[in-house]
């Protein structure tokens, strides 16, 4: 079956798109996998502590980035429709409202960093967390605009900048990684927040670069010639808001419930912290691909969805979850058979290395559902239709993963592992709901359109 679906068009069409996606995604997952590999190097408090200070950051830093995701189906049906004018008026919109967002989010996590204290986390762990946190926390603002400006060229089916701009952000990070922590090049020796003031400074590239490519590149030049002429205006501000707030809140469940995990894990020790965190490094690697996928399908499904033409709607979703079942499927083979390996290259500590085996066995389990479900929510988006799939994530996470979560771990006594294991169950209903509700909206439209094709005869 494998080798068949890649003959199919949509599915080509959907790698086509897919893969500079994926490779973008992949860079912002690197940034986080290069500093716990840093941090692993210099200790396993240490390595916590970016851990702990990272998980506070990603529950806001998520729901920034989900807002920028109402604007690609957007200027996808304007692209369609040669729309200059609306073309201009969302980019700017869109950079307006996902920089409020942002600042927002900052001024929220400034105010939260003084809750690690409260959360149970091991001591010597917090201590060193909170500075980590107090510089991470700045990277807000530029990895908001780059989300802004990558959503943006997707809507227009530009792939290759982000993918530019990624690859050299992450190799700036790299390379600050090592002279900032170790003191290289004539550079301060500034141990463990060497890593955090990386992130920062790469970030901040990332964001103020691709800000400067859309405005000055000449692929996207027409743009920015009309720039001036548009307005920051209420209507396309409250509609960015209506499908953006779904669409973040959607990141949000999701990942807050691995956060909240993440904590529950601290409640252990911080050796159940970095097995956590290497797993989850781990896993959200793999997930940057069906991330990828979700995005391509994204642009696919508002393309179509802009031209009314659920018939291919129907045909583009099925390859583009085929796709996605058969790479995650695969990442799911991979983990079974590296588990005991994979962790080696975060840690020396044995028992952090022996319980992220443990957690990458369920890794393995959930593969092919975690890609479902993200594929099938990148479809309902280009679809606009975000609220019904806000309501699913938001019992999946919330009220069937860390109820289960806490009664494995903290009644049956099953720790971090019986944390995974809730998640598990949530990623399973997930992607089940999810997969009805698309069926469910495309076999409405077909039957509507078939009542209509029989009318008219």
């Amino acid at each position: 079956m494998s080798s068949g679906i890649f003959k199919n068009a949509h599915t080509r069409e959907t790698i086509h798109l897919a893969w500079p996606l994926v490779i973008t995604q992949l860079g912002h997952v690197i940034t986080g996998m290069v500093d716990t590999i840093f941090l692993g190097r210099i200790g396993p408090t240490e390595q916590a502590a970016g851990i702990l200070a990272n998980n506070l950051y990603m529950l806001f830093m998520v729901f920034a980035i989900g807002m920028s995701y109402a604007t690609t189906p957007l200027v996808t049906g304007a692209q369609q429709n040669n729309d200059l004018l609306k073309k201009a008026s969302l980019f700017k919109n869109s950079i307006a409202l996902n920089l409020g967002v942002a600042i927002v989010c900052f001024i929220l996590l400034i105010l939260a960093s003084g809750l690690l204290k409260y959360m149970q986390q091991p001591a010597e762990v917090v201590i060193l967390a909170v500075p980590f946190f107090d510089v991470l926390i700045f990277s807000m603002i530029p990895i908001s605009l780059f989300f802004a400006c990558k959503q943006y060229c997707e809507g227009l089916s530009n792939t290759r900048m982000a993918l530019i701009i990624s690859i050299v952000g992450n190799l700036i990070n790299i390379v600050l990684n090592y002279v900032l922590i170790y003191g290289k090049s004539g550079f301060p020796e500034m141990g463990y927040m060497g890593s955090a003031w990386a992130s920062f400074f790469a970030r901040m590239f990332m964001g103020l670069s691709f800000l400067a490519l859309v405005l000055f590149s000449p692929l996207t030049k027409e743009i920015t010639k009309i720039l001036g002429t548009v307005k920051i205006n209420w209507r396309e501000l409250k509609e960015l808001w209506m499908i953006g707030f779904n669409s973040a809140m959607q990141f949000t469940f999701e990942v807050a419930a691995f956060v909240i995990a993440g904590f529950m894990a601290g409640t252990f020790g911080k050796e159940q912290i970095d097995a956590h965190g290497i797993a989850l490094s781990i896993a959200a690697f793999t997930y940057m691909f069906a991330s990828g996928i979700a995005s391509a399908a994204t642009i696919r499904a508002g393309t179509l969805n802009a031209q009314s033409n659920w018939k291919e709607i129907k045909q583009a979703s099925r390859a583009s979850i085929i796709l996605v079942l058969v790479v995650m499927a695969t990442f799911g083979l991979i983990f079974s058979a590296l588990h005991s390996y994979l962790p080696m290259a975060f840690s020396t500590e044995p028992g952090v290395i022996r319980l992220a085996s443990v957690l990458l066995i369920i890794a393995a389990m959930f593969q092919m559902f975690d890609g479902m479900q993200v594929t099938i929510i990148g479809i309902l988006r280009g679809l606009e239709d975000v609220r019904f799939p806000t309501l699913i994530t938001l019992v999946g996470y919330w009220v069937i993963a860390l109820p289960l979560a806490y009664l494995l771990a903290f009644t049956f006594h099953m720790e971090t592992v019986g944390i995974w294991i809730g998640l598990l169950t949530a990623l399973v209903f997930v992607a089940s709901a999810l997969l009805w509700r698309l069926t469910h909206l495309i076999n409405v439209n077909l039957g509507d359109l078939a009542k209509s094709d029989s009318a008219h005869l």
